[in-house]
C-alpha cells in the first residue's frame, strides 16, 4: 500500500462472495433473498470474463448426452423454462436445425459413447445413423419435461428455408429447442437484484487476503479505481472466482485446494449476417466436436466456439489465428458461401473454469460442478465453487446454500425458482407486446431501437426513457441509439464505470460504434464520474 492509501473501518456480513461472474451474482442473489447480508467483491466488471464469453446459451448440452453426463443434462433441461420464465426479455426459444450428415464418423480415439459402440457395435463402423441421433434427441426431449418448448421434428431441406445456405449435399435434418440468454445481462441482473434485496456490490475491488479471526473471517479488500483499502469481517466466504478459484484459495486465502480447475479456452467469431432467417444451426464435425452458427445482434451470426486447455493467465484469453480458422473450415463444411479470416468482423474468447476430472481431451471434460465446504471442527465457512455452466446457475447457488445453511440458522429456504430478474414480470412470450406498448408510450422509438430496449431492459426501459417525448429529451447521441440518459442509468442502476461496460457486456453497441464514438462515450461517462479516462478496447 502506498501512503496515500485509506483504510475503512470493518463492517460485518453473513456472507462475502468473491466473484461477479454468473455463480458468484447468483449466489449473492439467493443468499440476499433468504435474508442473509451479503458482499460481493470483483475485481474487475461484472461479467468481465468466463460470463460475458459463452456461446449465450441455456441448453441442456445435447452433446454431453455422448459422455453419458445424465444427471447434469436433465438439470440443465429443467433449468430451461424456469429460465425462461423469470427472464424473457434477455431469453427466448430458438428451433436449431442439426443437418445429418450420413458420412460422419465417431474419431478413432473418442471417449463416451463412441467408444462403447466401437466394441458393443462394430458393425457401425464408427457412423452416426440417424436413428441414433434422433433417438438421442427424444431423450433430449424428455429427460427434463417440457411445457413450453417445443420438441424435435424432421425437415426435409430442400423444402425448408433452413437448407438454402447449406451444401445441397444435406437432404434432411433435426430441427429441435434450445434457449437464448444474454449472458452478461444475466449477470447483472442477479446482482441488481442482490443488491435490491440487500447485498453490497463492489465492483473494480479486489480480496486481497482473508484469514479465519475468531468465529468468522477478517477479509481484506482494495477500491482499484481510488486506491482506498478497507477490512470487512464475515461469519463465512463463497469463493467463486471462476478460472480464479484455485489461485484465490491459495494466494489469497492461504488454503490447499482439495480440487483443481482445468482451464478449457472457448473462442468464437462474429460475420456479417450469412443466412435470412432466424434459425441456428448445430454443426458436427469429424472430430468430434460440435460448432454453432447462430443468428447474433440482427446483422451478424455468431459461430463457436472451440475446446483449447488453456495454460496461459485466465484474463489473457483471445481467439488465435489458429482456432479462428478452425471455426472457419468448419463453417465451410456447411456452408456453400466460403468464408474467409476477411469476413470476421469481431472475435471473443472466455476461459472456463471446469473441474479437472482428468478427461482425456477438453471436449470430453466435465460441464458438472463441484462445491467444496471447508468447515472442520466449527470453523468459519469457506465454500468454493469449480466447474459449471451457465444454464444450471441458478441450481448451483441453491446447492451452494444448502451446503452452509447449518451455519445460518436465520436463513429461509429457497425462492428463486419463480421469481422474475430486473425488467422479467411479464409474460414469457410477451416481448413483443411490451415492444409495441413502448413504441406507443414514446413514439419516437424505432421497431428496431424499441426491441433493443426491450431485450436489454423488459420493463425496465420506462425507466430508462423517463419523460422523453422526442430523442433530443434523452441528451447526446453516441449513435446506434444509444443516449445519455440510458448511460446515466446505467451509471446508476448497473455499475457501469468505462465505455467498455456498456459497448461490450451491458450491451454489444461495440459491434456498431466506430472509435470515436466509443472514445466520446468514455469521456462523458468519465467526466460524469470524476474519474480519469480509460482506455478502450475491442
Amino acid at each position: 500500500m502506498t501512503g496515500k492509501t485509506k483504510r475503512n473501518s470493518a463492517a460485518h456480513f453473513d456472507l462475502v462472495v468473491i466473484g461477479g461472474g454468473v455463480n458468484g451474482c447468483g449466489i449473492a442473489r439467493d443468499a440476499a433473498g433468504r435474508g442473509l447480508s451479503v458482499l460481493l467483491c470483483e475485481q474487475g466488471d461484472l461479467a468481465q470474463a468466463t460470463s460475458s464469453a459463452s456461446t449465450k446459451l441455456f441448453h441442456g448440452g445435447l452433446r454431453y448426452l455422448e459422455y453419458f453426463e445424465f444427471r447434469l443434462v436433465r438439470e440443465a433441461l429443467k433449468e430451461r423454462e424456469t429460465l425462461l420464465r423469470a427472464m424473457p426479455h434477455i431469453s427466448w426459444p430458438l428451433r436449431f436445425v442439426l443437418p445429418y450428415d450420413p458420412a460422419l464418423r465417431f474419431p478413432a480415439d473418442a471417449s463416451g459413447l463412441g467408444r462403447v459402440l466401437r466394441y458393443a457395435a462394430p458393425f457401425l463402423r464408427g457412423r452416426r445413423p440417424a436413428w441414433m441421433i434422433r433417438a438421442g434427441l427424444f431423450a433430449y426431449d424428455h429427460l427434463g419435461g417440457r411445457c413450453i418448448l417445443p420438441g424435435t421434428k424432421t425437415l426435409r431441406l430442400a423444402d425448408h428455408p433452413a437448407g438454402k445456405p447449406l451444401q445441397p449435399r444435406f437432404a434432411r435434418a433435426f430441427e429441435y429447442s434450445d434457449c437464448w440468454v444474454e449472458d452478461s445481462r444475466l449477470v447483472v441482473l442477479n446482482a441488481r437484484d442482490a443488491a435490491a434485496h440487500g447485498a453490497r456490490i463492489l465492483t473494480r475491488t479486489r480480496c486481497d487476503s482473508a484469514a479465519r479471526s475468531g468465529a468468522g473471517w477478517r477479509v481484506d479488500l482494495t477500491d482499484l479505481e481510488t486506491g482506498t483499502a478497507q477490512r470487512v469481517t464475515a461469519a463465512g466466504i463463497v469463493n467463486a472466482g471462476g478460472p480464479w478459484v484455485e489461485d484465490i484459495l491459495k494466494t489469497r486465502l492461504g488454503q490447499q485446494a482439495a480440487h483443481g480447475v482445468r482451464l478449457v479456452r472457448g473462442s468464437h467469431i462474429v460475420t456479417r449476417r450469412l443466412f435470412d432467417h432466424g434459425q441456428p444451426y448445430f454443426f458436427q464435425l469429424p472430430d468430434g466436436r460440435i460448432i454453432f452458427a447462430i443468428p447474433y445482434e440482427t446483422d451478424f451470426t455468431l459461430i463457436g466456439t472451440t475446446d483449447q486447455d488453456h495454460r496461459a493467465a485466465p484474463g489473457a484469453a483471445t481467439c488465435t489465428e489458429e482456432e479462428r480458422d478452425y471455426l472457419l473450415a468448419a463453417a465451410n463444411r456447411f456452408f456453400t458461401r466460403a468464408l474467409t479470416p476477411a469476413d470476421v468482423v469481431w472475435s471473443f474468447s472466455g476461459v472456463r473454469p471446469l473441474y479437472d476430472d482428468n478427461a482425456s481431451s477438453a471436449t470430453a471434460a466435465t460441464r458438472d460442478y463441484v462445491l467444496t465446504l471447508q468447515d472442520e471442527n466449527g470453523a468459519a465457512p469457506l465454500l468454493s465453487v469449480f466447474g459449471g455452466k451457465i444454464t444450471t446457475y441458478r441450481r448451483l447457488a441453491e446447492q451452494a446454500l444448502a451446503r452452509i445453511e447449518r451455519h445460518f440458522p436465520q436463513m429461509s429456504g429457497p425462492w428463486t425458482a419463480g421469481a422474475p430478474l430486473p425488467g422479467g414480470d411479464f409474460p414469457v412470450d410477451g416481448a413483443p407486446a411490451l415492444m409495441a406498448r413502448l413504441r406507443a408510450v414514446f413514439p419516437f422509438l424505432t421497431e428496431a431501437w424499441a426491441a433493443r430496449l426491450v431485450r436489454a431492459y423488459g420493463r425496465d426501459a420506462y425507466a430508462v426513457l423517463g419523460q422523453a417525448t422526442c430523442p433530443a429529451d434523452l441528451g447526446e447521441d453516441f449513435g446506434a441509439t444509444l443516449h445519455a440518459a440510458e448511460v446515466l442509468w446505467l451509471i446508476r442502476n448497473e455499475w457501469v464505470k468505462s465505455a467498455d461496460d456498456i459497448l461490450w457486456r451491458r450491451s454489444k453497441l461495440g459491434l456498431r460504434l466506430d472509435t470515436a464514438a466509443a472514445a466520446r462515450l468514455e469521456a462523458f461517462i468519465s467526466e460524469t464520474r470524476g474519474a480519469p479516462v480509460q482506455p478502450a478496447e475491442r
